[in-house]
């Protein structure tokens, strides 16, 4: 008998030690987080620009096409205006100059180079900057230009127009 009960014992202790032991468990949650804001910048380098090349002097509606990059988080609705340049008074007196002669010329948002193509710096209504939308990727916003008459004395010609993004 004393060898069946310490069998019984024997055989209850490996079952306590293959019996599973009660655990506890408890859980929360928590939040993951990020707050993007929109960004966008532009740029336009030296082989951008808006190059008339050389021409001859009875040349007229000399057409050129230069090229901004803009880069706006994705969705992200922005506009870009240009000013006047160095030397005109409005976006329709727009001028490039030797220091002493002004040779006029306009800049457009479309190739067409039409009237309402003008690109300047109006917002809202009757406006004429450039509207978009972010990629995420950057953007070749082509500007074109167009000067008239080349019938002026020969020399370097030129002016600078700022750009400016808004989003």
């Amino acid at each position: 008998m004393r060898s069946a009960s310490l069998r019984s014992v024997a055989v209850l202790a490996l079952l306590a030690a293959a019996a599973p032991a009660l655990a506890a468990d408890d859980s929360t949650t928590f939040d993951v987080t990020i707050t993007i804001t929109s960004s966008c910048t532009i740029s336009a380098t030296a082989p951008t620009d808006v190059n008339f090349g050389s021409v001859a002097s009875t040349a007229t509606n000399v057409d050129a096409q230069g090229q901004l990059v803009v880069t706006c988080t994705p969705g992200t609705a922005y506009t870009i205006a240009l000013d006047n340049g160095q030397n005109g008074s409005d976006v329709n007196s727009r001028k490039m100059s030797d220091g002493t002669t002004e040779v006029p010329y306009q800049l457009y948002r479309a190739a067409a180079r039409g009237s309402g193509d003008v690109w300047g710096s109006t917002t809202g209504s009757g406006g004429n900057v450039l509207a978009g939308s972010g990629s995420g990727a950057a953007q070749n916003i082509p500007v074109y230009g167009r000067t008239p008459s080349a019938n002026f004395p020969a020399a370097t010609y030129s002016d600078v127009v700022t750009a400016t993004i808004t989003y």
